[in-house]
């Protein structure tokens, strides 16, 4: 066979595996025996042997997994992998729908004021099963995939393509035809039931990435759970830990043995030429469709809410079939359906304005409370935990349960010796939810919530705190070793600074020596100082050594969530570090300097200003800082000094010199913003060849226009003062 050949019969092998893939792991309708799929695809793998230059990276040889990798790569994704907010009954759900058209209310009038017309679109809703796997991406190139990325921190996951790509599920290539299958309605394959992509132009973005969860399927999980019980293997808790525990596996082929499956729908960044803006998705319902008929799964059933009574009426619905679905399911994500109003609603530090997830109920057990143990956090909170008679719930042994506060003991009227019933929704902590009174025999004893902190012996006080409303006891003495314990636990925790190795026990050996009293302490720990610790060698306090060291070159907020300062999360932190270019720019900032960030209010801009006032978290940033801590934010946009700040630019056309996106990069890398439309607000239209309807909306309102050479020279200009 010649090269030519070959080329021919791969192309034509390669397009017959990808419908069989396709009708087998996505439509679940195979139109061949297994015994054919293995001849294909063995045919494919000869030619490539024999002409290893027709190996393409859409090729279904491909799948199968390469080498093991050393490590996963950081990815940053397009545009944040954001989090949702959750509810748990129909009354919040309301207030959410009700927030929401307030929000937009706002938003309209402010449109009205500008002269601008509001986009004409419904407010309606859909609702989807909330999937229990792990959030993935994955990055498409003119309709190849290139990257596929865990959600990690939601800016920067890891590189995990080459697991991803052993998924049978996920297309190597959208659509999953060929251009010339689409302009041919013959084929010599057979026709895919319920499937006629061929014959219909479906639209490929530039570059988009496809948003969705990796999961496993009850039926494999278990047969995996089998199999690992024969081989002398620790068995998986749930079908999620099984999904993530394959996902970060660093050999694709151990990956390509285990029964992942996948379930899409939604986008991040998407690249789209202005002049097929036109057939991108307007709407969820859309989009999901537009998945489809790219090749990818998407969820079982999906219901179109009109108004507040078709979405509950959805909700209780689909907790009615989820157990039918091959995935274990944990509630409802709502959506607003429109995508040109949820770019206007926007999102908060941490989740989106457009959308929240409403949790069933979780699974509860009745079992015996033997006594109430008091845990002191890194605030000094004292919570009490339920010790409890051993039970199972949710797939696990469950033997202690938060008991929240002191106010909740008394209004649900827990007591020792109590049968209670406990509950367990998706990973939340296992909680006292109430009390089998007929089941009481008099010997139950009132619990005493204690006066002095059981760590340190130091008087617990009741005072409120900025934010709070003081139901919660907090040791006064800030150098109790619980709280040191939390707080060194808190910083090297993989939202914080994710330092491997620093589990619990570790912690409180160090704490309990006396060679770290603060995170700074961390940073002078040595090999052997470590090594002399119980049940630590020399190569695991190497190992944990080196993770310090590493967390050194951490980006900043991850430092600032670090720092453990009252109500300042891991959302919060990221927002901070968006607006201030450094640690010291937002340690010497005013109150009203942090207020100003949209997303921060009174409450948590006076915790931060006061913990940077104290002397003594002053002495530990300059401890932080002399161990060579990076204290620079690589996310920062908006800082004062930055030369476009306060900027807002629109883009139209194309530019010949950069793409759409790598001008928008520059953009906000001096400290600009991009907006996708034009109004009164807006300080500059930058217009390429072909501009569309921007250029004539700004020429209406008098917007300054630069052509390319101008923005070239403004950009020049602007980074010549950085």
């Amino acid at each position: 066979m010649t090269f030519e050949e070959a080329k021919k019969r791969h192309a034509k092998l390669v397009e017959e595996i990808r419908r069989h893939d396709y009708a087998y792991y996505v439509l679940a309708k195979p139109i061949i025996s297994d015994r054919e799929y293995d001849r294909l695809y063995h045919e494919l793998l000869e030619l490539e042997k024999e002409f290893p230059q027709l190996v393409t990276p859409d090729s279904p040889s491909q799948r199968v997994g390469g080498m093991p990798l050393k490590e996963f790569k950081p990815y940053r994704h397009g545009v944040p992998m954001l989090s949702l907010d959750n509810t748990y009954s129909p009354g919040e759900v309301r207030e959410f729908i009700n927030r929401l058209k307030r929000h937009l209310t706002k938003v309209k009038q402010e449109y009205e004021r500008d002269g601008k017309k509001f986009p004409d679109q419904p407010i309606e809703f859909t609702v989807e099963p909330k999937v229990d796997g792990v959030a993935v991406s994955l990055r498409y190139e003119n309709g190849l995939l290139k990257v596929g990325a865990t959600r990690g921190d939601g800016i920067t996951g890891d590189d995990i393509t080459e697991n991803i790509k052993t998924i049978r599920s996920v297309p190597l290539k959208i659509p999953i035809y060929s251009e010339s299958e689409k302009k041919s309605k013959k084929t010599d394959t057979p026709a895919l039931p319920g499937l006629d992509i061929a014959e219909d132009d479906v639209f490929v973005p530039q570059a988009v990435e496809i948003r969705g969860e990796v999961f496993m399927p009850l039926e494999g999980f278990l047969k995996l759970n089998e199999q690992r019980e024969k081989n002398g293997e620790e068995k998986f808790a749930n079908p999620r830990n099984a999904a993530a525990g394959s996902l970060k596996q660093l050999d694709p082929k151990i990956v390509a043995s285990r029964p992942l499956d996948t379930v899409f729908y939604g986008i991040g960044e998407i690249v789209i030429a202005e002049n097929e803006r036109h057939k991108a998705p307007k709407t969820q319902i859309e989009l999901l469709e537009w998945l489809k008929r790219l090749g990818f799964k998407t969820p079982e059933k999906v219901w179109l809410c009109r108004n507040e009574e078709e979405l509950i009426n959805a909700i209780l619905e689909l907790n009615k079939v989820r157990s039918t679905f091959p995935y274990e399911t944990d509630g409802a994500v709502i959506k607003l359906n429109s995508l040109e109003l949820r770019e206007l609603c926007g999102t908060t530090a941490k989740a989106p304005r457009w959308a929240i997830a409403y949790k069933y109920g979780g699974e509860q057990a009745q079992t015996v409370l033997k006594a109430i143990t008091i845990q002191v956090g890194r605030t000094g909170a004292l919570t009490p935990v339920a010790e409890l008679e051993p039970v199972e719930l949710a797939g696990s042994t469950i033997s202690r349960a938060t008991l929240h506060n002191e106010d909740e003991i008394r209004k649900k009227d827990i007591r020792i010796g109590d049968t209670v019933i406990i509950e367990k929704a998706g990973e939340v902590i296992p909680a006292v939810v109430g009390v089998v009174f007929e089941k009481r025999t008099g010997k139950e004893k009132v619990f005493e919530f204690p006066k002095t902190c059981p760590e340190c012996g130091s008087p617990v006080s009741r005072t409120s705190i900025v934010g709070e409303e003081g139901v919660v006891w907090r040791c006064m003495n800030d150098d109790c070793p619980a709280k040191i314990r939390g707080r060194i636990e808190h910083w090297c925790s993989r939202n914080a600074m994710d330092i491997e190795g620093a589990g619990e026990v570790l912690v409180a050996q160090l704490v309990k020596t006396g060679l770290v009293k603060d995170v700074a302490d961390l940073y002078n720990l040595t090999v052997p100082q470590v090594a002399a610790l119980e049940r630590m060698g020399e190569k695991s306090a190497t190992n944990f050594i080196n993770a310090i060291r590493e967390s050194k070159n951490r980006d900043l907020w991850r430092l600032i969530h670090g720092l453990g300062i009252l109500h300042v999360g891991e959302g919060v932190a990221k927002e901070l570090a968006k607006h201030f270019a450094t640690l010291d720019d937002l340690m010497n900032a005013s109150k009203e300097q942090i207020n100003a960030i949209p997303e921060i209010g009174n409450v948590i801009a006076e915790s931060i200003y006061q913990w940077f006032r104290n002397p003594k978290n002053r002495d530990l940033i300059e401890r932080l800082r002399r161990a060579g801590l990076n204290f620079k934010s690589s996310s920062y946009s908006e800082g004062a000094l930055k030369p476009f700040a306060g900027k807002t630019f629109v883009l139209t056309g194309e530019l010949a010199s950069m793409t759409r996106n790598q001008a928008k990069e520059k953009i906000e890398s001096l400290g600009g913003k991009v907006a996708s439309s034009v109004s009164k607000k807006t300080d500059f239209v930058v217009v390429g060849a072909n501009p569309g309807s921007k250029f004539a909306e700004a020429q209406r309102l008098g917007i300054k226009i630069l052509n390319e050479d101008e923005f070239l020279k403004m950009i020049k200009g602007a980074e010549q003062k950085t």
